[in-house]
């Protein structure tokens, strides 16, 4: 293979961009998220609001610039040693909020720990073909694959930096109570269910971070996240329906910001338990779902409808696998051979999504022959029943994938790959090709059998891709923020202009 080297300056220029945004008057940010972080420790949770925290407290080995690009971050360079095995050159000027230096222990220390099974992240399966991470001097850190992972630098990006220290002096649970990273900022008071206080990291290696003070707040009904931002109390919030972002571009003191994201909505359906365990019952709701009609009443140019699991930003998405049409007559029809119906079908949701689209499959659904009852959950316990066995993961869930790793392998493996705590589906063939596509470096043979795969999805429906997910935001005029396709809501990018 050839040598791959990061590019240095592509990173300084994402500094001296970020810091020339960072000036600023404003003392206090305060973001509403429709809910409160699930954990803060950024190994033991994998959700858009628990990421959108922590993520301003740690940083990660390696990141994305504007571009999507994969820059460097506490890795200030690396180099492909074979097709296993990469050598990592740590930044020797990067401390801890403690004050604590940042060595190459602290990374591998951050990776060992994250694919020990014994910690049972969520995150293990984007990070289970590393068999060890070695440090062999206080700024090198070598990464070796279990065999040629092409996905490897892309979940890398996501990896946060730990300090092995102070973990093992503290352990876990206190660690997730009060996290300390290198970040940009530092945690002050986490108050579950209602807010988390963040204050500037002064001595922050990247320079000084464009605010004071960060609010998190947990602000489950969009609603009273759009009245915040209106009357100024919350200067940004997440997960807009597209009504309410329409409406919301005639307010003169805000604006809407949205991008096309590579977060894919779709219809998680068990495949393992209850009615949904018969593959008729599961193609009834592919029929049964008008797509299109969705997309248009509910998202209204937000998004735009998939055949599969996956969008073209990523790498393995197909266009070439037929989608299910929308026929309610097939699927009345398909419904009454498998016997179900009147089956019982439950939909378990949170505030994370959108409450209209929910209703509006149940409706679908209800009318080919199912009993379809929505079960609204906190997303802590929405992720816990969806993570957990078949027999307790409901029917049906809206959701909203992103690995933000632009790759197939973040997205359908963990979703549907035997074993894997998200998959209520098991399949050999498909185990395989998934197998086979996370193993070789050739990109041909990596296309052929990501196509293969998602054919078998599209014929065994243990999900259904809905739409491409547009990221949309509310803010004050005053902000100046340009959201990324991966969704990362960096404070330290932000600024304010009045």
């Amino acid at each position: 293979m050839n040598w791959k080297f990061a590019s240095i300056a592509a990173f300084a220029a994402v500094m001296t961009a970020s810091t020339a945004l960072a000036q600023t008057a404003k003392d206090t940010l305060t973001i509403d998220l429709p809910n409160d972080a699930a954990t803060l420790d950024p190994q033991l949770q994998w959700d858009t609001d628990s990421y959108t925290i922590y993520r301003n407290i740690f940083d990660n080995l390696l990141t994305r610039d504007a571009s999507g690009q994969i820059v460097p971050q506490i890795a200030k360079s690396w180099k492909y040693v074979n097709d296993t095995t990469i050598q990592f050159d740590i930044r020797d000027d990067v401390t801890f909020q403690d004050g604590s230096k940042l060595t190459a222990d602290d990374v591998v220390y951050s990776i060992n720990r994250i694919i020990s099974p014994d910690l049972k992240s969520p995150q293990l399966s984007q990070f289970d073909q590393i068999s060890k991470a070695e440090a062999t001097n206080p700024t090198t850190v070598v990464v070796t694959a279990k065999s040629a992972y092409p996905a490897l630098l892309a979940q890398l990006v996501k990896l946060s930096i730990l300090p092995k220290a102070y973990v093992e002096k503290v352990g876990g649970q206190t660690f997730n109570q009060q996290p300390m990273g290198s970040g940009p900022y530092k945690l002050v008071q986490w108050q579950k269910g209602v807010q988390t206080e963040l204050q500037a990291n002064d001595h922050y290696w990247r320079g000084k971070p464009p605010f004071a003070h960060v609010f998190f707040r947990a602000v489950p009904d969009v609603s009273t996240r759009l009245a915040d931002l209106k009357t100024g109390k919350a200067d940004l919030v997440r997960d807009l329906p597209s009504d309410q972002a329409i409406d919301l571009k005639s307010d003169p003191n805000s604006q809407v910001l949205s991008v096309p994201t590579e977060r894919v909505g779709y219809i998680y359906i068990n495949a393992q338990a209850g009615a949904t365990k018969d593959v008729r019952v599961r193609q009834a709701i592919a029929y049964a779902i008008d797509k299109k009609g969705l997309i248009d009443a509910l998202l209204q140019g937000f998004g735009s409808q998939v055949n599969v699991l996956g969008a073209a930003p990523i790498f393995g998405y197909t266009d070439k696998v037929e989608g299910y049409p929308f026929d309610p007559d097939k699927a009345r029809a398909l419904v009454k051979e498998a016997g179900a119906e009147g089956a019982k079908i439950e939909f378990l949701t949170s505030p994370s999504y959108d409450r209209a689209m929910v209703e509006a499959i149940q409706q679908m659904l209800n009318d080919v022959g199912l009993d379809t009852e929505i079960t609204s959950l906190d997303q802590a316990t929405f992720l816990k029943r969806r993570q957990g066995d078949p027999a307790n993961a409901g029917s049906l869930a809206l959701g909203k994938w992103s690995c933000a790793c632009q790759d197939a392998d973040g997205i359908i493996f963990p979703l549907f790959r035997t074993g894997s705590s998200w998959a209520k589906y098991s399949n050999p063939a498909y185990d395989k090709l998934v197998d086979d596509a996370r193993s070789t470096l050739n990109n041909d043979q990596r296309l052929q059998d990501y196509e293969k795969a998602y054919g078998i999805l599209k014929d065994d429906v243990p999900g259904l891709g809905l739409y491409q997910v547009d990221a949309v935001y509310g803010a004050s005029k005053h902000l100046k923020w340009q959201p990324s396709p991966n969704e990362a809501m960096f404070v330290m990018d932000m600024g304010w202009q009045q």
